[in-house]
């Protein structure tokens, strides 16, 4: 479905991202982790051209991202930010239905559809963000990407803001909605936990390159590098899986 062909991102002398091969499987779930700064919100913001690669190219179906075709690839897309990235002016309605009412696709049907996927009271529809819990504002951001029916879902961080026991919650919704759906999911995540519980691989980074990538497993019992051993064992919550 999504392939980086060379892709790499630079600032100036700094370097987002080193030139990388990278191909995530459709109706698959390819969970990105690593420290901050390791480059895996950058590798999210090339797939969907928020930002123009400064060497290789991503293709999507087989059909290389352009800026001729960037608008028309975006809308294939759905795009859920850390904490939402709600419009505060707007209800949790208008927030979802944005971009449809854009392209004259307003669905009334479709939007009471998307309040039972995510478990979203539909009475909140005409709330504002600031009287929305932050499990909600993630439910009414997941809508608005979910709203065109796209065939990618990308996820950066979407649940990093959350306390742990709302956060558990939309982990376990998530992983329901994913296979429910069967869409290409990519999800930025700094939580070793949730990525082996929502990933089918796992694509480890560290400034700027891939260590290695796999499953879970593939990562605690057969580790590409001392790196990989280091981060995992960093992170306790593993003791719960």
């Amino acid at each position: 479905m999504i392939s980086l062909h060379g892709c790499g991102k630079t600032y100036g002398s700094v370097t987002a991202l080193h030139p990388t091969d990278l191909t995530f499987a459709a109706g698959k779930i390819t969970a990105l982790i690593g420290p901050s700064g390791c480059g895996k919100s950058t590798l999210l913001r090339l797939v969907i051209g928020l930002i123009p690669p400064s060497t290789g190219y991503v293709e999507v179906d087989g059909q290389r991202l352009t800026p001729a075709n960037l608008q028309e690839m975006r809308w294939r897309m759905g795009y859920v930010i850390q904490e939402g990235g709600l419009f505060p002016h707007l209800t949790a309605s208008d927030n979802v239905q944005l971009l449809s009412r854009f392209l004259g696709r307003e669905n009334a049907a479709r939007l009471t559809e998307l309040c039972d996927l995510t478990h979203f009271p539909a009475d909140g529809l005409s709330r504002y963000p600031v009287e929305l819990s932050g499990g909600q504002k993630q439910r009414v951001s997941l809508m608005r990407a979910l709203m065109l029916d796209p065939e990618v879902l990308l996820l950066d961080e979407p649940l990093g803001a959350l306390d742990p026991m709302v956060r558990s919650t939309l982990q376990r919704e998530l992983k329901e909605l994913f296979q429910r759906l069967g869409k290409t999911v990519i999800l930025v995540t700094h939580d070793m936990a949730e990525a082996g519980y929502l990933g089918d691989t796992i694509v480890m980074l560290r400034e700027g390159k891939i260590v290695q990538q796999g499953s879970l497993e593939d990562l605690q019992q057969r580790p590409a590098d001392p790196f990989v051993t280091e981060f995992i064992n960093a992170q306790r919550s593993l003791v719960a899986l």
